[in-house]
């Protein structure tokens, strides 16, 4: 009996644990993108991770990498901006995951702020050697549309998640 109540309370522990790596590694991105160090952020994707947000669909790692660098992001990080990533509702299945959130995109001008976009964010991950990491990570605006909605029940409807 001791047996099978230590092997329950560690398989929880090890849920636990797997479910705190993966919001962590989520809720890192707004911080990381903010802070423009592209390395950091590529870092929470595998090699040939993906990332489609409307008008930009990175294929790899150097991709989401270019993306931190590029004159745009950069552009709009020096000019003050906070990309805040809602709490994620995490899916286990093993050593994959799926996850979805909200996000926001806050920026500054003229000495306020304000909220320039929101987004349905739908994540797939997978344990690496070097710890949890984004396999694809799927963005809309939340502007009413069934894509965005489905975006955010995907992980409880088994929808297929594609980029468009």
């Amino acid at each position: 009996m001791t047996d099978e109540r230590l092997a329950a309370l560690e398989a929880r522990l090890l849920r636990l644990e797997d479910e705190l790596a993966i919001t962590r590694l989520i809720a890192s991105y707004g911080p990381l993108v903010d802070a423009g160090v592209a390395d950091e952020v590529a870092e929470l994707w595998t090699e040939d991770g993906e990332y489609d947000v409307e008008g930009w669909h990175m294929r790899s790692r150097e991709d989401v990498r270019a993306m931190v660098d590029s004159t745009a992001h950069q552009s709009l990080i020096a000019a003050g901006s906070a990309h805040f990533l809602g709490p994620a509702a995490v899916t286990l299945n093993g050593d994959t995951a799926e996850a979805v959130c909200e996000s926001l995109l806050i920026r500054h001008r003229d000495g306020e702020f304000f909220v320039w976009r929101a987004g349905a964010n739908h994540f797939r991950l997978a344990r690496t050697p070097e710890g949890w990491r984004v396999t694809s990570r799927v963005t809309r605006v939340l502007d009413g549309s069934d894509t965005a909605r489905g975006l955010l029940r995907a992980p409880w409807t088994g929808a297929n998640i594609t980029s468009e």
